[in-house]
């Protein structure tokens, strides 16, 4: 059970002069999704008519991608999506993702429930695992199967695997049933260029960077790292935020998941869909922030 996502404006925002998102092949789901998409981890901190709004106007820029969880507020994350994405659902991929703790067979289809209803939804495009917990594998996996075949899920993934978690996942279901691996990723934190990406290439496993600033650590403009990305976006009437969006989503494989807040954060997210950067550029800030050595994966969610 497929269905490829559209953006019906996208040739309306295009003649308007608006941002519309490239959307690429989203592992072995057969659906087309939003290069850029939308997180909404702690957005319940947020006003909610703000939330909301932000939300709706992502989705007006083509950010058709929206990524919660049942973690992210206790719920309260995906109550607001839900209002966000009310009468525009099948514009919408739609992502959460169940924790560790509930993650056994049964656990997993009432957490699955549970996030549908919030979410005020009868399926999700697809269903990852936060992070790997004490439930086995194997188990999840089960269910996640199970929930595809009633069709409350359409695909599945993982989130904060490291090469070793995911080759064992692969081995578990067997090839082109994981969707993707969601990960940390940012100009600062660049582990997962050693294996992980390497892996889901040669696989053809989606990688989605959450965090893509990081959490207080974008580069300032003062330092030699901000010098570079401001120096870029001036030469593209862009912003050192929109450059850095743009590099995490060069290879063909990755998207990102930036939250935003207001609308204006929204736009500013969205205006890295129509950016193009040189390979000349790209080495520029390569060279600038160098991906350093290999360790681990976190097994927990930056927090």
């Amino acid at each position: 059970m497929t269905r490829v996502n559209t953006h019906p404006q996208a040739e309306e925002h295009s003649r308007a002069g608006k941002p519309i998102i490239e959307q690429r092949p989203f592992g072995p789901t057969g659906c087309r999704v939003a290069v850029l998409g939308q997180g909404t981890w702690n957005i319940e901190h947020a006003t909610r008519s703000a939330a909301i709004t932000a939300l709706r106007r992502g989705l007006d820029l083509g950010m058709t991608h929206i990524d919660t969880a049942e973690m992210y507020g206790s719920g309260k994350a995906e109550e607001l999506i839900a209002e966000a994405i009310s009468g525009r659902r099948n514009q919408v991929f739609l992502v959460s993702k169940v924790l560790p703790e509930n993650a056994s067979r049964s656990g997993t289809l009432v957490a699955c429930k549970r996030s549908l209803a919030r979410l005020k939804t009868d399926h999700l495009d697809c269903y990852l695992l936060h992070w790997r917990g004490s439930h086995p594998l194997q188990d999840t996996i089960a269910a996640f199967e199970d929930l595809k075949k009633q069709g409350k899920i359409l695909s599945w993934g993982v989130s904060n695997f490291d090469e070793s978690d995911l080759e064992e996942a692969w081995t578990i279901a067997g090839p082109k049933k994981i969707a993707c691996n969601q990960v940390l990723y940012h100009l600062k934190q660049r582990a997962i260029e050693h294996a992980v990406l390497p892996w889901c290439k040669e696989r053809g496993v989606a990688v989605v960077a959450y965090t893509p600033f990081g959490q207080g650590e974008f580069p300032a403009v003062s330092t030699p790292g901000g010098k570079v990305l401001k120096e870029i976006a001036e030469a593209h009437d862009a912003t050192p935020r929109q450059v850095a969006l743009r590099f995490l989503v060069r290879r063909p494989i990755t998207f990102t998941i930036p939250k935003a807040s207001n609308p204006k954060h929204a736009e500013e997210n969205a205006g890295a869909g129509s950016l193009r950067l040189s390979e000349a550029e790209l080495a520029r800030i390569d060279e600038a922030f160098p991906r350093g050595p290999r360790p681990r994966l976190r097994r927990l969610p930056v927090l």
